[in-house]
């Protein structure tokens, strides 16, 4: 016979037992669910993105007024010139003179600037940013709730890449370009040593098309000092674009920072 004590105790062993079994042991946690892109919340946010198109990951910079939602905004891409990067557009001040725009009543719109090289064309490297422009971009956009890219604006190399964006694209609202680099011919352009040749560079020179810009969405900018002045009053005869203003300035920054609430101007009036 069993005893009080052991039967005692066997009741408490049998109690343990069935409440181990009722528990299983701990696994891993689960993993959490990827998050999906969101309209940006800040004025500025700097994304790094991988572009099967280019081969390489790049930047992506995305500017908004400030105070105003970003969801469902119309987008105005920005090409930055030889040398420079994305993040350019932040130096030269696009996010304050973006923020005054919008209070002194242009109609708010988001800049999306891209990082890109050769004249943002094909040259036979495994390196088009136009096709990321065409193919990527938009997908990345729409990941941030914000609208199909309906602008361009391109400074120097960005405004040649600008040009060859709005061939591609006859529907955009506005073409912006300061200091457009552009060449008349190409020994002028083989020297930048670039084009992989001739045929490439006749391909993509906006110079030697013309005729499929839209007048009324163009605006062109440059300085009367800049190397490329010639090259721009050339494309101002061939076009008569909407707007043209050639005034005091170099290939310089700060040009560049004198304009922006021109462009500014030109093309969120243009996306409303």
């Amino acid at each position: 016979m069993l005893s009080r004590r052991g039967l005692l105790a066997g009741s408490a062993l049998t109690l343990l037992a069935g409440c181990s079994s009722a528990q299983p042991a701990p696994g891993p946690p689960p993993v959490p669910a990827p998050t999906r892109p969101s309209a940006p919340r800040d004025p500025v946010t700097v994304q790094r993105m991988h572009s099967a198109a280019r081969g390489t990951d790049v930047d992506l910079v995305l500017i908004t007024p400030e105070g105003v939602p970003a969801s469902g905004l119309p987008v105005c891409l920005a090409l930055h010139g030889r040398g420079a990067r994305a993040r350019t557009f932040l130096d030269l001040g696009v996010p304050a003179a973006l923020t005054q725009a919008v209070r002194e009543g242009v109609p708010p719109f988001a800049v999306a600037a891209l990082d890109g090289d050769h004249y943002w064309v094909d040259v036979g490297e495994d390196d088009d940013p136009q096709r990321m422009l065409t193919d990527e971009v938009p997908g990345w956009l729409a990941a941030r709730d914000l609208r199909p890219a309906s602008a361009v604006f391109g400074i120097s190399m960005g405004g040649f890449g600008a040009l060859r964006f709005a061939r591609a694209h006859p529907d955009l609202k506005a073409v912006a370009t300061a200091s457009a680099a552009l060449f008349v011919s190409w020994p002028d352009a083989r020297s930048r040593k670039v084009f992989s040749d001739e045929a490439n560079w006749r391909a993509e020179e906006p110079l030697l098309h013309t005729g499929e810009l839209r007048p009324d969405a163009l605006g062109v900018w440059c300085g009367e000092s800049d190397p490329f002045l010639g090259a721009d009053r050339k494309l101002v005869k061939a076009v008569s674009p909407a707007v043209s203003r050639f005034s005091p300035g170099a290939h310089k920054d700060e040009y560049w920072r004198g304009i922006l609430p021109d462009v500014l101007k030109f093309v969120g009036q243009r996306l409303s």
